[in-house]
């Protein structure tokens, strides 16, 4: 497994064992097998375990597998959706949800925590559901007065190592967010061959999100970048692994791959193998989080790893298709 910088967690895998798919986010799979996904993950070398409390039974898993002992060298996330709290509130709102973690996980700190909620400007106004926002962002104001302070709190508490933001949604929040300080040590951001962050992002808004434009300029300001979505949630894939229903959101970016698979197809690759590999030849993108859910997929994925970043005449191919958003 090839290591890389990331932030302040120094040099980590370039894969990292997302939460989402162990925990249940993407699908079914039994306790047995999702223990099993994890302990392969570190065996195989992957020392970054994304994890959060809204991924179903993915802490309690972690918990569950290591028995709070990790193995040597790895090290974890989690996060916390700050909507909704007045600024005198922020502060036990993520002590709450990061002390839940800690005793689900059973562990006594985790490396970094993220925000996990959209930054929104207060002159910003969501094509939908805009009268909604206090339900599903922070604004501006909140971000730089309460949950900074907060975080740094928790940083000098020696309960987390450093905090991170969600890089989805509003594009300007997240690249002024990046640029000023105290700045995230870490950003989730979008890396996948669409540029795409389906479902994620809210109804109404433009497609493209910017992506590889936060990504730079995480890099320009010493920012370590977490890709997400390099397979975009299954629309990346031969197929969906689960049943999808008529309006999910990740449908129109699955028909849009439609000359994506053709030309995996042309290869003799897998799509699932190819977008991961795409993810990892991104710039700026220091792990790729799996959203794996079994060892069947874990395994996928390594294979991907392994076989290192697209050449660049395939890069040229994917993106001569056109598919970007």
């Amino acid at each position: 497994m090839q290591t890389t910088t990331f932030g302040p967690l120094g040099r980590v895998s370039r894969l990292t064992l997302g939460g989402g798919g162990i925990g249940q986010v993407w699908g079914d799979v039994s306790r047995e097998e999702a223990i099993a996904t994890l302990r392969l993950a570190t065996d195989e070398g992957i020392d970054l375990i994304d994890a959060a409390p809204g991924y179903k039974v993915c802490e309690e898993l972690i918990g569950q597998a290591f028995g709070g002992k990790l193995p040597a060298g790895v090290r974890i996330t989690t996060k916390c959706g700050v909507v909704g709290a007045p600024a005198g509130e922020v502060y036990d709102k993520l002590r709450a949800s990061l002390e839940k973690s800690l005793k689900d996980m059973r562990l006594e700190r985790v490396d970094l925590m993220f925000l996990h909620n959209e930054i929104t400007p207060d002159d910003f106004v969501y094509p939908e559901g805009n009268e909604k926002r206090g339900t599903f962002s922070s604004p501006w104001p909140l971000y730089r007065e309460a949950i900074i302070p907060a975080f740094e709190r928790l940083v000098s508490e020696g309960l987390i190592g450093a905090w991170g933001i969600t890089g989805v949604s509003v594009p300007e929040a997240i690249i002024r967010a990046l640029g000023q300080a105290p700045k995230p040590a870490a950003v989730q951001a979008v890396a996948n061959l669409l540029d795409s962050p389906g479902g994620l992002m809210r109804p109404g808004m433009l497609p493209s999100q910017r992506s590889r434009e936060i990504i730079a300029t995480a890099v320009a300001n010493g920012v370590g970048v977490m890709g997400i979505r390099a397979v975009q949630a299954g629309a990346l894939t031969e197929k969906f692994d689960r049943p999808m229903e008529p309006d999910n959101p990740d449908l129109p970016d699955f028909e849009r791959a439609a000359p994506f698979r053709e030309l995996c197809r042309k290869w003799g690759e897998s799509p699932a193998v190819i977008a991961h590999r795409y993810a990892l030849s991104m710039e700026g993108v220091d792990t790729v989080v799996l959203g794996v859910k079994n060892t069947a997929e874990l395994r996928e994925a390594l294979a991907a790893e392994a076989a290192g970043p697209l050449t660049a005449e395939q890069l040229t191919a994917i993106d001569a298709l056109g598919l970007r958003a």
